[in-house]
């Protein structure tokens, strides 16, 4: 994809897809539970691969890149009384670990095998009854273990007891998935280290759930409305979200200027650059709690030129890539040298951007939409453009529609 030079156009608007986070929870709750009627589903590939797995009588299920699919599916399949499955997915996918979740299942009396190398899928998975409710795992590891196993745990006989051992990773993503829980009738509680899910056996029926869309998504529009300085509504959002990247709005008040404004009469939110906002000399946040907007804010500071470290990014190692190295290959190009470590990345200086820029994605869709707002401040390619299907099929189409090209 061939981005020229571009501007913002002012107060356009977009409707952007339901939360990936939000849709791939309400799938594995309603095959669990009941008929939950969900509105606004996400239409990523993320999602589109889990619901046909979801509703696949095939013996091998492979969920391709989508590793939300692999972790939730990982319990799902567990507890599938009488059925065997064999999980696979892509080579990279392959090469993500799951041993984490595989061991808390274990020791909860799960069937599991790896098929090929220890820790990482493909795994065959033995569907059985759980009776055991007590499991202690680390809670550094990503949040989508542990979400996993709190999505099945109102499904087990005697209720599910997390014990989380160290500092919680991704805390508002957990938050999320017992709120929801909670709206559908099952209880729970999160008192320190320590989440207690209580079972519940009756079937249940929601007339409707409406998908907030997706606050990663909106991440994007932040950036360009930072680096643009013109407004931008977003459809279908509201201020009080369960999404934990919804922290967006203060990261980008605090740091660029961006004013979130909410219009609760059209269910929107209009994103207002404050004219006379001074950027300061210095970036330093925890994404601890927000990982995947990381990226996004790097490329607005860098488009910025204001100096940054960002530390709380552990988990970016194990994700679609190894998003801190991916990171400072590609900043680079645009003109920010960093140094990262396990867990930070931070800008050491900022140079001119080549002069022809060419941003290389790693089967990342983060990576692909992160970068792309840059083309306000010099015409860029992206490669591999169609990876934002993961996430985002409609990228390219509304980017395009809240810009315009200048050259």
């Amino acid at each position: 994809m061939h981005l020229k030079k571009a501007q913002l156009i002012d107060n356009q608007q977009i409707q952007i897809t339901g939360s990936k986070s939000i849709s791939n929870r309400l799938l594995i709750l309603s095959k669990l539970f009941g008929n939950i009627d969900i509105l606004n589903l996400s239409n990523s590939q993320d999602t589109t691969l889990l619901k046909k797995a979801l509703e696949s009588d095939s013996e091998i299920i492979d969920i391709h890149h989508a590793g939300t699919a692999m972790r939730f599916l990982t319990s799902y399949y567990s507890i599938f009384e009488g059925r065997k499955t064999i999980l696979t997915g892509s080579d990279r996918m392959k090469n993500r670990p799951i041993k984490p979740l595989v061991d808390a299942l274990r020791s909860l009396g799960a069937d599991i095998t790896y098929l090929e190398k220890e820790g990482f899928p493909p795994l065959q998975i033995i569907g059985k009854k759980l009776e055991k409710n007590n499991v202690k795992i680390s809670a550094d590891v990503s949040s989508q273990f542990l979400t996993s196993l709190i999505l099945i745990g109102g499904k087990l006989e005697n209720g599910l007891t997390l014990e989380l051992e160290g500092e919680i990773t991704s805390r508002p993503y957990l938050e999320m998935t017992l709120k929801i829980l909670n709206e559908i009738g099952i209880k729970s509680h999160f008192i320190k280290n320590i989440i207690e899910i209580l079972p519940h056996s009756d079937n249940f029926r929601i007339e409707h759930y409406e998908v907030e869309s997706d606050w990663s998504s909106a991440s994007y529009f932040y950036s360009l409305a930072a680096i643009g300085r013109k407004s931008i509504t977003l459809k279908s959002y509201h201020t009080l979200s369960l999404q934990g990247d919804s922290v967006i709005k203060e990261l980008y008040w605090k740091y660029f200027g961006i004013n979130t404004v909410s219009d609760y009469a059209e269910n929107s939110i209009s994103l207002l650059p404050e004219s006379a906002f001074e950027f300061p000399e210095f970036i330093t946040v925890n994404m601890n709690d927000c990982p995947d907007i990381a990226q996004t804010l790097c490329v607005t500071a860098t488009a910025l030129k204001i100096p940054f470290e960002i530390t709380g990014l552990h988990t970016l190692k194990v994700k679609e890539t190894d998003r801190l190295v991916a990171l400072q290959n590609e900043l680079v190009k645009i003109g920010a040298k960093t140094n990262i470590t396990e867990d930070k990345i931070e800008s050491s200086e900022f140079v001119e951007p080549e002069e022809n820029i060419s941003i290389a994605t790693y089967n990342d869709h983060r990576m692909a939409m992160a970068f792309a707002p840059f083309a306000l401040i010099k015409a860029l390619n992206i490669e591999n453009e169609d990876v934002v299907e993961k996430s985002y099929p409609e990228f390219w189409e509304d980017f395009a529609t809240v810009t315009q090209e200048t050259e």
